[in-house]
C-alpha cells in the first residue's frame, strides 16, 4: 500500500501537483490520465523519490525505493553496456542473484548488442524486463505502450494483468486510453495538479 498525504509539488512558483490524497492498495492497476502537464510524470518521481516534494507518502512495505520499479517514459544507458549488463545491474542493485537472462528475455531482444543501440522500443522493453527481474511489489508505468509495436504492447497488457494476479500494485500513465480501460481497476484524472475524477471499471 502507498498512502499520499497532501502532496504538493512546485517548479519555479508553478503549482505542478496541488494537495493530492489517495491510497494505492496491493493487487490493484491504476490508470493516471491526464493532459501534457497535467503532472503525471512528476507524481511518478515524487513517489519514486526521484524529485522532492511537501508532504507525506508512506507505505507499508518499509522503504519504498527498495520495493519499487519505475518504468521511466525514457530510460538511461551507458554508451558502452550490454542489454545483458544492463539487466545485471538492476540484479545487482537489488542484490538479486540472476545469470540465465536469456531465459527471461520475454521480448527477445539483442542483449548481446549495446544497449544505447536499440530503438525507442527496444529500450523501453529492456528497461521493463529489468525491473521485473528485480521482483518489485510496486510497479509504476510511465506511458509503456509509446513507441511499441503491436504485439509487443499485447505482452506487456499480459504482464500488467500477472503482476495484478501475484498482488502487486501497478500504476500506468498512458494516452490509450481504451487500453487503460480494458487493463485498470481504477482511473485517475490529474487535471492542473489535482485528481479531477475516479472512475471505477471492474
Amino acid at each position: 500500500m502507498i498512502q499520499i498525504i497532501n502532496l504538493e509539488k512546485s517548479f519555479a512558483n508553478k503549482l505542478i501537483l496541488d494537495q493530492i490524497n489517495f491510497v494505492f492498495e496491493e493487487g490493484k492497476i491504476y490508470g493516471i490520465v491526464g493532459e501534457n502537464g497535467a503532472g503525471k510524470t512528476t507524481l511518478f518521481k515524487c513517489i519514486s523519490g526521484i524529485e522532492n516534494y511537501k508532504g507525506v507518502i508512506t507505505s507499508n512495505m518499509g522503504v519504498l525505493k527498495d520495493k519499487l520499479g519505475f518504468l521511466q517514459t525514457e530510460s538511461f544507458f551507458f554508451p558502452k553496456m550490454t542489454g545483458n549488463e544492463y539487466l545485471q545491474l538492476l540484479c545487482n542493485a537489488r542484490k538479486i542473484d540472476e545469470q540465465e537472462f536469456d531465459k527471461k528475455n520475454i521480448f527477445n531482444l539483442p542483449l548481446q548488442q549495446y544497449a544505447s543501440t536499440y530503438s525507442t522500443g527496444m529500450k523501453k522493453k529492456l528497461a521493463l524486463t529489468g525491473i521485473l527481474l528485480q521482483k518489485n511489489d510496486i510497479y509504476i508505468l510511465d506511458e509503456p505502450f509509446n513507441g511499441v509495436d503491436i504485439q509487443s504492447n499485447m505482452i506487456i497488457t499480459e504482464i500488467i494483468l500477472a503482476l495484478k494476479e501475484k498482488g502487486k500494485c501497478v500504476l500506468i500513465s498512458s494516452h490509450i486510453f481504451s487500453t487503460l480501460k480494458d487493463t485498470c481497476d481504477f482511473i485517475l484524472i490529474l487535471k492542473k495538479g489535482r485528481i479531477e475524477n475516479l472512475n471505477f471499471f471492474n
